[in-house]
């Protein structure tokens, strides 16, 4: 459409300008046939460069909304090892499974967990049986909804309380930072501030959840069937 309103406004231009004849005289023919080519081909180039520089914005654009995840472990743990929630992880991660914590009384759920995987994690570890260097693993915590519905009582994510980080590291290469070790970063994060951990020591605030998965990588595995072999 862009193309077409400029050929058509280059014809006109070129029609209304006069050339001189080899044995003198002048034709606005001819003329309008020589600037047209060479107007138009300007005009296709100035439309080029505006689709380009559209294309370069939409995609800026969308980094910014948030349609493009973080999965470089760089941008998740700043140089002192310290994680933060991955921004647009729903978008670009791969969803593994999901976990509902039984209500202490009554019927239904008192937690659902979500949990995503970074992208390639799980290809890598059907070949290999293992998680990558620089996996990095999201879970999300929300309080349960529970409520009756056609199927029976039911629940649901309701509220979100917070997000679990672990970033795959068989390094140790922050071994000052009481937050890595036994192959991963870990941290928690409250649902009011995904930039900031509020743990201070795996070992107490994190890795006694997961000792009983200790023999696969300190992560229930069987929980995800993206990961069954």
């Amino acid at each position: 459409m862009l193309n077409e309103r400029f050929a058509g406004f280059c014809t006109n231009v070129g029609s209304a300008l006069p050339t001189r004849r080899a044995g003198g005289g002048t034709s606005g023919i001819a003329g309008g046939v020589v600037i047209r080519r060479q107007t138009v081909k300007n005009a296709n180039v100035v439309i080029n460069w505006i689709a380009g520089a559209a294309l370069v914005a939409i995609a800026v654009v969308g980094g910014l909304i948030g349609g493009g995840a973080e999965s470089n472990e760089k941008a998740i743990a700043d140089a002192d090892g310290n994680l933060h929630v991955p921004k647009g992880y729903r978008s670009s991660y791969q969803m593994l499974g999901s976990w509902a914590v039984a209500a202490d009384q009554g019927q239904g759920s008192k937690e659902i967990h979500a949990v995503y995987a970074s992208p390639g994690v799980i290809d890598s570890y059907l070949k290999t049986g293992r998680f990558p260097e620089g996996a990095v693993l999201v879970k999300e915590v929300f309080e349960a909804a529970t409520e009756q519905m056609t199927t029976g009582a039911v629940s649901r994510a309701g509220t979100l309380k917070g997000w679990f980080i672990m970033l795959k590291d068989s390094s140790n290469r922050n071994p000052a930072n009481k937050l890595w070790g036994d192959g991963w970063g870990w941290s928690w994060f409250e649902a009011n501030n995904p930039a900031k951990t509020t743990s201070t020591d795996y070992k107490t605030d994190c890795q006694s959840c997961h000792a009983p998965a200790q023999a696969t990588d300190w992560v229930y595995v069987e929980g995800y069937p993206p990961l069954k072999r």
